[in-house]
């Protein structure tokens, strides 16, 4: 039986293949090249159900940034549920995949006069309000989207400190302290075009247990009583954001989606009744717990390097340029060869990656077979979340394909990156354009 951190789909064929969606890995790999992001649909499909499941699909908010391409909007759209949005590229392209304005969320913490001009003009369904400056250049953007303000509970989750955003010490939203949530409730209520709805909170990735969800929504509540007795402002709708973990090794346990959303509706639902107030309609932003146990990414052993005494260097042909989170904040992974997932663990080694960089290491402890040689073809599961969406060119290498498995069939919905893509803005000393 498969770890838990694979897709759902995932098995061992007769052969020690591993087939995902109904697909042979290693065909996926010859045909597509390495490294190579493998989504199966069904996953994201029951993942994205379990959470419209208890808040109704229109209260369910993917969190694009977690991969964000029109495939996988167009596969969100289709379910009926709505996209979070952050950046005018994002907005564009959830926009392209086909969902509608009224679904869409636009948050970011330095939107620019642009951006909030493209999302009026769109007729975005909502905005989150995110400082006083932004507040003023919406006072000089007609339009008439619905407002969300976000609050910094100054709730610090317990997670990596690179994943935290509820906290005081914050670039996002409006602290509770010294009475600035408030005032930015009362100017946002002043906003001609504009109508500001609810609050919204978005305390940290990678949650593993709800007390911080509650102790946000209990101050959250308390600002919301607040602002009703000061301004007669009721709160509609409180969307308490993403953030909900995933297991990526065997020792972590992914929380259920569908019993975690039902408590936080219920924990949203109590703070505010004990505030003597209508409980809002509740909305979360699901983006990792939603997409990230989706994928694997598939990458061939080109070097085994033994360090007598020390340790075994694994390297693949990928590395900090398809994954920064384990250089980034030390994000664990597991890994198996896809190609004999039938073999037995061996001593522990490092999975390296190719880049010029010592920190290039995907994971720094795996159990591999003692006999894993180069054209190997090692898979890393739970990447689907943060891994492309952070990918980069380093050492100029190029950005990996993505396929989409379901049923036997593999879609390619992100091509990979040639080496004329590397250089198609690259300009020449005098200014000239360089010649594929």
């Amino acid at each position: 039986m498969l770890d838990l951190v694979f897709p759902d789909t995932a098995e061992v064929a007769a052969g020690g293949h591993l087939t995902l969606g109904g697909c042979d890995v290693v065909e996926l790999a010859r045909e597509h090249g390495t490294p190579l992001i493998v989504y199966d649909r069904a996953t994201i499909e029951a993942r994205a159900s379990s959470y419209s499941a208890i808040l109704g699909a229109d209260h369910v908010y993917y969190a694009s940034k977690a991969f964000c391409c029109i495939a996988i909007c167009e596969l969100l759209e289709g379910l009926g549920i709505g996209v979070d949005v952050c950046s005018g590229g994002e907005l564009l392209t959830a926009l392209t995949a086909g969902f509608p304005a009224d679904r869409i969320i636009f948050h970011g913490n330095n939107k620019s006069v642009d951006e909030l001009v493209s999302a009026s003009e769109a007729g975005v369904g909502r905005i989150a309000v995110d400082s006083m400056d932004e507040l003023e250049r919406l006072s000089k953007v007609p339009g008439h989207s619905r407002l969300l303000l976000r609050v910094t509970p100054g709730v610090e989750a317990h997670t990596h400190e690179f994943v935290q955003t509820g906290q005081e010490d914050s670039k996002f939203g409006f602290p509770l302290g010294d009475g600035v949530a408030l005032d930015a409730i009362a100017r946002a209520q002043e906003l001609d075009g504009y109508e500001l709805i609810g609050l919204h909170a978005h305390i940290g990735s990678q949650i593993f247990e709800l007390a911080a969800f509650e102790l946000a929504a209990r101050r959250l509540a308390a600002l919301a009583a607040r602002a009703r007795d000061d301004f007669g402002f009721e709160t509609r709708e409180l969307n308490l954001g993403g953030g909900l973990g995933i297991a990526h090794t065997d020792d972590e346990m992914t929380p259920d989606p569908q019993e975690a959303t039902a408590r936080l509706q219920e924990i949203a639902t109590d703070s505010f009744e004990e505030a003597g107030l209508q409980a809002p309609e509740v909305c979360v932003e699901p983006g990792r717990s939603l997409i990230g146990a989706a994928a694997i990414t598939v990458y061939e052993v080109g070097t085994v390097k033994e360090i007598p005494g020390v340790r075994t260097y694994v390297s693949v042909d990928g590395g900090m340029s398809d994954n920064i989170r384990p250089a980034l904040y030390g994000a664990r992974y597991e890994a198996k060869l896809a190609n004999r997932m039938d073999a037995r663990p061996g001593p522990l080694v490092a999975v390296a990656g190719k880049h010029c960089e010592s920190g290039d290491v995907l994971i720094k402890e795996a159990h591999l077979p003692a006999d894993v040689s180069p054209g190997d073809l090692l898979c890393i599961p739970a990447t689907g979340a943060y891994t492309y969406s952070m990918a980069s060119n380093y050492n100029r290498v190029p950005r990996p394909a993505v396929v989409l498995v379901e049923g036997g069939r593999a879609t390619e919905i992100v091509a990979r990156e040639t080496a004329s893509d590397l250089l198609r803005f690259d300009r020449h000393l005098d200014g000239a354009p360089v010649e594929a």
